[in-house]
């Protein structure tokens, strides 16, 4: 295995684009892909961007990618609504394969090659993997990074998070957006994203790729490097929206992949409970020392990856996970939804960047 140089990051915490684009260029990837540039497919890259966002990392990442620059067209769409920006670009799009990439999404340069193989089986409809956060990000996102890589908080979806396992078919519990590709006309055949969701719009659309019989893979080295919020309050947002987007994906599209999405809910009407339920028995207290417990050996069971100090700290984050995303679960099954079909009008502008 060839080593991976970690990105560092300027003072201001965002790159600069001339030494993104050197460091991308200087990185290296498991080799594992023999296609002869004739036989590859023709890639779009979509990056959606807010309207006033000057430089996008994830363009110049994209701009390093390792790919004949004629079967490369990069798509930057501006705008609001990240699934409606997401699918009138995916309309205007003209590559066999469409990659979606999040603006700070840092795409190594051998990804495309990389997926492409994986789209050599026809029966392989979307391909995706981890977003990983860099080492030299900062103390707080490095534990951040740890709780979403634990298996307590994100069970599943944590290979979302770190390198897990070998390549293998999969279900959207482990695929995410910000570093996902998938084919151009199977997307359009299904409607592209459902604009009524946001976040899990993705979920959606993969469940029903799945139902189809169409195939998805994981790749754990199909990664790219993308830091975690930066702020506790964001990251408390993010769990809300988590939560939320859940259960309204589970609202328009029920499977029983979601059913273990339940629990943290569950947890929060549990410990609400806790109180007069212990007036009644001190056994109703039962359950929360041995999720006491659960929690501590999360912890110990993070030290190995995190290191001690930093895996100590994750203590209150997996608490605040279950918590946080349970809360948003409750709201998300009371929210009002669009009806479906019904498209946004939020306005979006693609702009084209030459590779």
């Amino acid at each position: 295995m060839l080593p991976v140089r970690r990105p560092d990051f300027s003072r201001n915490g965002f790159w600069s684009g001339s030494s993104l684009l050197s460091t991308l260029k200087s990185q290296r990837q498991i080799p594992s892909l023999c296609v002869v540039s004739e036989q590859l497919p023709s890639v779009t890259i979509i990056i959606p961007a807010r309207p006033d966002e000057p430089e996008v990392p994830a363009v110049i990442a994209a701009r390093a990618l390792d790919y004949p620059a004629d079967k490369v067209e990069i798509i930057l769409a501006r705008g609001k609504q990240p699934s409606v920006q997401r699918n009138t670009a995916l309309r205007a799009a003209q590559g066999e394969l469409i990659c979606f990439l999040d603006d700070d999404s840092l795409a190594l340069p051998g990804n495309l090659r990389r997926a492409a193989e994986h789209f050599r089986d026809p029966q392989v409809q979307m391909v995706g993997g981890p977003n990983l956060c860099p080492e030299a990000a900062p103390f707080l996102e490095q534990v951040f990074a740890l709780v979403l890589a634990s298996w307590i908080a994100f069970g599943p979806s944590r290979a979302r998070y770190a390198k897990v396992g070998m390549v293998r078919a999969t279900s959207e519990k482990e695929l995410i957006l910000c570093n996902m590709f998938g084919r151009r006309e199977t997307l359009l055949q299904h409607g592209g994203f459902n604009e009524a969701l946001y976040p899990n719009e993705e979920n959606a659309l993969m469940d029903n790729i799945q139902k189809a019989g169409g195939k998805l893979l994981y790749d754990p080295e199909l990664f790219v490097w993308r830091r975690p919020r930066r702020t506790l309050k964001q990251f408390m947002r993010m769990l809300m929206n988590y939560g939320r987007g859940r259960a309204e994906q589970f609202r328009t599209t029920p499977t029983l992949g979601s059913l273990p999405n339940f629990v943290p809910p569950a947890f929060v009407a549990y410990l609400l409970l806790t109180i007069p339920l212990t007036i009644i028995s001190s056994w109703a207290l039962v359950p929360l020392a041995f999720y006491a417990l659960a929690i501590l050996g999360q912890v110990v069971a993070l030290i190995p990856q995190g290191g001690l100090f930093r895996s100590l700290c994750t203590l209150p984050f997996l608490v605040e996970t279950h918590i946080f995303y349970g809360l948003g679960f409750w709201r998300g099954l009371f929210t009002k939804l669009k009806p479906p079909g019904v498209k946004s009008d939020v306005p979006v502008k693609l702009e084209t960047v030459a590779k």
